[in-house]
């Protein structure tokens, strides 16, 4: 999220996200214990991304999923083109191949 807020103020003139959409499948059992979490970029589009995440817990995959972030002007209140620097450096993130959900 520094990506587009570096100094993570995340205000409405300052973070320029909204999550439009998320979906997880829980495939196993998790305790009140130590979660790891996992974070790619699965998909850069126009003007939205997607993330995909994972939990693990003691070596076992426990929830997948993923969320829908849009580039958003709360000003105008539109989704408006991310820009071609954030662009880059989301590819970064960029997950190699694509997860089934």
């Amino acid at each position: 999220m520094r990506i587009f807020d570096p100094q993570l103020k995340l205000t409405r003139e300052t973070f320029p996200l909204m999550m439009v959409h998320s979906e997880y499948d829980f495939t196993a059992q998790m305790f009140f214990k130590e979660v790891e979490i996992k974070t790619w970029i699965s998909k850069i589009g126009t003007k939205s991304f997607t993330i995909y995440h994972e939990a693990w817990q003691e070596g076992r995959l426990c929830v997948k999923g993923s969320a829908v972030v849009v580039h958003y002007d709360f000003g105008s209140g539109q989704s408006v083109p991310i820009p071609d620097d954030k662009k880059v450096l989301l590819a970064e993130h960029l997950l190699n191949e694509e997860p089934s959900i």
